[in-house]
């Protein structure tokens, strides 16, 4: 959502309302655009590391002398094409999806 100076409400000091300046009203509307802007990345990043969290949980069927199963690669080498698999932030939402306990619902998640 993008916001105009239009959208800024007054700033508070020492609990008064004091209309803002038009340069800071600008400030303040080019840093919420510029925040709102990066959704995309902030979100990407969550995924990466809950991507490296689950990678790491199963580091340990890579050692030689365990057998990873076929069904474990797939699901890893998964894991690792994340960010190329899923590009739109529409996708970003549907992979941080959880459900009321908390967990992720996103299919890909789900360890074979």
């Amino acid at each position: 959502m993008t916001i105009t100076k239009d959208d800024i409400a007054p700033k508070f000091v020492n609990g008064v309302a004091v209309e803002m300046t038009e340069e800071e009203k600008q400030a303040r509307v080019d840093e919420w655009n510029a925040w709102n802007d990066a959704s995309g990345d902030r979100k990407l990043a969550e995924i990466k590391s809950i991507r490296n969290q689950k990678l790491q949980e199963t580091d340990y069927y890579a050692l030689q002398d365990v057998t990873m199963s076929n069904e474990m690669k797939a699901w890893r080498l998964n894991l690792r094409n994340i960010p190329q698999d899923y590009t739109t932030e529409e996708e970003y939402d549907l992979l941080l999806a959880r459900d009321e306990n908390g967990n992720l619902t996103h299919s890909v998640w789900s360890k074979p």
